[in-house]
């Protein structure tokens, strides 16, 4: 199972999957959805619904792509919190990756029911300034990919009819 980050629609939806260009990828992340496959979590649909835009309208009508978070990452919110504690970054940073952040949030959802994380963002081991979800994501034993790794460990092709 893979559990996308925002960024990852976002990124989509501006340059290389735009709506008007590639509505098959669309077409294949709600296939992928109903098979139960690859999805997303209800903080990242809040983020998105922020934005007023083309995917604002796509969340709002893909509300199955966006699953409710349970009680199963609560039990890995301390562990998370101890190892970003440990990584001595800023307390800006902190306080932005604790403080009811869908990163924060996607990373124990992960950990809690055995998902992949999705994402476009890069490790920065040595950053301090903001806490990235690759390494988050090994600090707690998550994997993580890119989209088109995903796609290709899916099988997507996206052929034109």
């Amino acid at each position: 199972m893979y559990v996308v980050d925002a960024n990852v629609l976002i990124e989509a939806k501006n340059r290389y999957y735009a709506f008007d260009l590639a509505p098959g990828f669309w077409e294949w992340l709600n296939q992928m959805c109903v098979a139960g496959d690859v999805f997303s979590i209800e903080p990242v649909y809040d983020e998105l619904r922020a934005g007023k835009d083309d995917l604002a309208v796509w969340a709002q009508e893909h509300p199955d792509f966006f699953r409710p978070l349970g009680q199963g990452p609560v039990q890995y919110f301390s562990l998370l919190s101890q190892w970003a504690v440990s990584q001595k970054f800023t307390k800006a940073a902190l306080a932005q990756f604790t403080g009811n952040n869908a990163d924060y949030l996607l990373v124990t959802f992960a950990r809690a029911y055995g998902c992949t994380v999705v994402t476009n963002e890069v490790s920065a081991p040595m950053g301090r300034k903001r806490v990235k979800i690759p390494d988050a994501c090994k600090a707690m034993g998550v994997a993580v990919t890119t989209t088109f790794e995903m796609m290709r460990r899916c099988g997507a092709q996206l052929v034109l009819p």
